[in-house]
């Protein structure tokens, strides 16, 4: 067991920000990544656990500090130097001297930066400064907060695609912090679903996906046409402009899937949808909660 949470309560002020029952255990080598909309509770958890925040109940880890290496949602440096000698610095070695931090500044695209000052970076090069910070240290849980945020689309997709590169072969347990479902996508293999600072579950991606959406999804376009072929089909929760239905069996799946080319609609199956999967959990979740107070 790397870390164990149990019974933790967290409030600023009146407010209670987190407040997790548990127990949840992070193992050696797991890779989770937490979800919720704003005020889930997601940063205040990382904080807990870092101990930047007071909190009531349990939080337990044989790591000491220094085998945990955090990427916070905001990060700052001085302006009084290149970001070459900041890195230098901080690392305590030389660029020119550590064949692994050469191969994270290429691997990044980061060469180029070395000679500017923090602020005259762009937001994703201030992100990879971190990240590659974050590497160097080879810790043996690492904390990415939120590490794409504020970056448009194309750039966040490659700076995952890299970590997941980098990672691919390493034996780092990570907790991902993000509302990008792509992310999660290829850096999580368990999911921390919060809502309200309530957990709502805690798992394996496939095992949550097979209980909230079954063996399979097919996702179409939410169109009347569509909605008139699909009507007598349960449905599951989906974004607005989707419609999403629950492959039990594969013989189910090849039924909706023939139904579909005979009317000519086009659809994408997926047995990982984490965006499907979040929105049902969470109303899962909250029918249940309505359902014991009453409302």
């Amino acid at each position: 067991m790397l870390l164990s949470i149990q019974n933790v309560e967290v409030k600023y002020g009146a407010e209670k920000a987190l407040s997790m029952e548990g127990p949840i255990v992070l193992e050696e080598g797991d890779r989770v990544g937490i979800i919720g909309s704003n005020g889930a509770g997601k940063s205040t958890l990382v904080k807990s656990i870092l101990g930047l925040v007071p909190y009531r109940g349990t939080i337990r880890t044989a790591l000491r500090p220094e085998e945990m290496a955090v990427h916070m949602q905001f990060n700052e440096y001085t302006d009084a130097m290149p970001v070459k000698y900041i890195m230098e610095t901080i690392l305590g070695t030389k660029i020119n001297k550590n064949p692994k931090l050469q191969e994270l500044i290429a691997e990044f695209e980061f060469e180029d930066c070395l000679g500017k000052k923090y602020t005259k970076l762009s937001g994703g090069q201030k992100q990879k400064f971190t990240i590659i910070l974050v590497m160097m240290q080879e810790a043996v849980l690492s904390f990415y907060d939120e590490v794409t945020s504020g970056l448009d689309f194309e750039t966040r997709q490659r700076l995952v695609e890299r970590m997941a590169h980098w990672y691919r072969d390493k034996e780092a347990s990570l907790v991902i912090v993000s509302h990008y479902y792509e992310e999660l996508e290829l850096l999580a293999d368990k999911l921390l679903i919060l809502d309200k600072g309530h957990v709502v579950d805690y798992g394996r991606k496939d095992a949550l996906f097979w209980k909230y959406c079954g063996r399979a999804v097919i996702i179409i376009d939410n169109t009347q046409k569509n909605r008139e072929l699909l009507k007598e089909y349960e449905q599951l929760a989906a974004p607005a402009h989707l419609i999403a239905l629950s492959c039990g069996s594969k013989e189910q799946e090849q039924q909706l899937a023939d139904l579909l080319l005979q009317h000519n609609v086009n659809y994408k199956r997926s047995n990982s949808d984490i965006e499907i999967l979040y929105i049902n959990a969470k109303n899962r979740y909250n029918a249940r909660q309505n359902k014991e107070s009453g409302r």
